[in-house]
């Protein structure tokens, strides 16, 4: 595994990990009684549950809910988890959104979209986090060489730990995606829930110092060469890197990204109008095959 560090020094705190599970009928607006509540708790919990087992297999499911429940009764630095789409385990941070985005990736299976996808060679995942999605992409397609990009340091060292089996597959860059070479620094404005999955970066100002290099997307394309899968997650600088020249989609097979507002929308769609893909929607990410 090639994994390139920008040295650089960062505190934040953990915030406490939200149960999405257990979002209650009130909570949504409504006024059911407490039992009626109960009861559809109760429901989407089973739900939960089946889905769970169907995606992760019954042997990592029970292995999740215990390690869940032991973490919730003695909390420790984290905990290990499984799933039978990932070759090798995987590690949640506690107090994190690491276990929200294990949910989305492997129990909901949001990038099963791209399954489909036959001899992939290249993948560059940009908004990579603690290394989830690049695990999938190594585990459903093992003739893939993934890059993975992640600008903030506390998860790029637990993507560096998660994805450390999969080497020489992979490589691992401690940077930030924008559309031109500059220093960039992660930005203090709030940006969705503020958690761990919500990392934001932005150029820097004149009187500051970057903390991180910025990198292209077409940088990372080898000349004459092609990208199998492009997956960007990068929290709303998509704007900013979709709306320079973008000639270098014209060498991605499969895009498949999460656009944050209708700007980002905007932009995004015209960067990739008039290049061949057929577009559709799959939950929250926007999918662009040819």
């Amino acid at each position: 595994m090639t994994i390139v560090k920008y040295p650089w020094n960062r505190n934040h705190a953990a915030c406490p990990l939200p149960e999405y599970e257990e979002i209650s009928a009130n909570r949504a607006g409504m006024s059911n009684s407490r039992p009626q509540e109960t009861r559809m708790n109760l429901i989407k919990r089973c739900g939960n549950l089946v889905t769970a087992r169907r995606n992760l297999g019954t042997l990592p499911t029970v292995h999740y809910a215990l390690q869940r429940l032991r973490d919730k009764i003695a909390p420790t630095a984290g905990i290990s988890v499984r799933s039978q789409f990932a070759q090798f385990p995987l590690w949640c941070r506690h107090g994190t959104s690491d276990t929200d985005v294990f949910g989305q990736i492997f129990v909901y299976r949001e990038y099963r979209c791209l399954d489909d996808v036959s001899d992939a060679k290249l993948i560059i995942d940009c908004g990579a986090n603690v290394g989830f999605s690049a695990a999938y992409f190594l585990t459903r397609f093992p003739g893939a060489h993934v890059i993975a990009i992640e600008p903030d340091e506390d998860n790029f060292n637990s993507l560096a730990r998660n994805l450390a089996p999969y080497s020489p597959r992979l490589t691992a860059l401690h940077k930030g995606i924008w559309s031109r070479p500059a220093g960039l620094v992660i930005s203090e404005a709030p940006f969705g829930d503020n958690r761990e999955w919500a990392v934001t970066v932005r150029e820097t100002r004149d009187d500051e110092r970057p903390t991180l290099e910025a990198i292209t997307i077409p940088s990372l394309i080898p000349e004459g060469g092609r990208v199998s899968i492009l997956k960007v997650d990068i929290e709303g600088s998509e704007r900013e890197v979709f709306s320079g020249n973008c000639d270098w989609l014209d060498a991605v097979d499969n895009l498949v990204i999460e656009l944050h507002g209708a700007d980002c929308e905007v932009v995004f769609k015209r960067a990739i109008a008039g290049r061949g893909f057929k577009r559709s929607r799959y939950g929250e990410l926007h999918v662009c095959v040819r």
